[in-house]
């Protein structure tokens, strides 16, 4: 497949010029021009990269890329290191950032609730990223903490009474405790992000509103997965994704 063919694609599947972003999305290190073997992963890092390249993947696509604003744009040590990687093995590099949190089918928020048995009822935060809902079936705040260490592969910061009765629940990955207050206005009884900050733990207690911290990179591993199976045999594409794990 064409690169300029597999970026069309994605582009229309993902819609990014739909966003605001901090990042710039799509092809970000252009490569050779014949795209059959892609590596994804959540972070450009250079163990991911090193991964790729001992399997000869032609691309690379991942949720964090490079290029961040307000970041230091010269390519020294680190940055250099792993865009040279890139140049050297004529490996393209693709970043789908605030588009992959929010595809309604492929997206980090929609796999968490896939996985978690929860029904979709709305969005809310900043360009809609966030997404409220209810369980399918209630639980406890035990309970839910259980099965998203269960479903996630990691044990969940929990800040709320084990025993309250969870109905309804919001949730965004990745780094958005940011958005708690408006999930507190909505009236759920838990929030779930990928990170917690110290005002966190008093808007939680105070609230009565639990809040699970589930790990940055736990729920954000859902879209790049996702996206894997969705590409993987398309137009002759092999798609592999490649676990580098991440405690946060």
């Amino acid at each position: 497949m064409k690169r300029e063919a597999l970026v069309n694609y994605l582009d229309g599947l993902l819609e990014p010029a739909k966003f605001r972003d901090y990042c710039p999305n799509g092809l970000q290190v252009e490569g050779r021009d014949e795209v059959r073997r892609i590596v994804l992963g959540v972070t450009a890092s250079q163990a991911l990269l090193e991964t790729a390249v001992a399997r000869q993947a032609d691309a690379i696509l991942v949720h964090h890329g490079y290029f961040w604003k307000g970041e230091d744009g010269r390519l020294t040590g680190i940055r250099k290191r792993r865009v040279g990687t890139l140049l050297r093995h004529d490996i393209n590099l693709l970043a789908y950032h605030l588009p992959l949190d929010a595809h309604p089918e492929l997206g980090n928020n929609a796999q968490l609730a896939a996985r978690l048995d929860w029904l979709p009822e709305g969005c809310f935060g900043d360009q809609n990223i966030a997404w409220h809902g209810r369980l399918l079936r209630e639980a406890s705040l035990d309970e839910l903490a259980v099965r998203v260490a269960h479903q996630l592969g990691r044990q969940p910061l929990v800040i709320g009474d084990g025993g309250r009765p969870i109905r309804r629940i919001a949730w965004c990955s990745g780094g958005a405790q940011g958005y708690f207050e408006q999930a507190i206005a909505l009236g759920v009884d838990a929030y779930l992000s990928g990170e917690i900050s110290e005002q966190t733990v008093h808007l939680a207690r105070e609230s009565g509103v639990a809040y699970l911290s589930a790990g940055h990179h736990a729920t954000e591993r859902g879209g790049v997965q996702a996206l894997a199976r969705h590409l993987h045999g398309y137009e002759g594409l092999a798609c592999e994704f490649i676990e580098v794990d991440n405690p946060v």
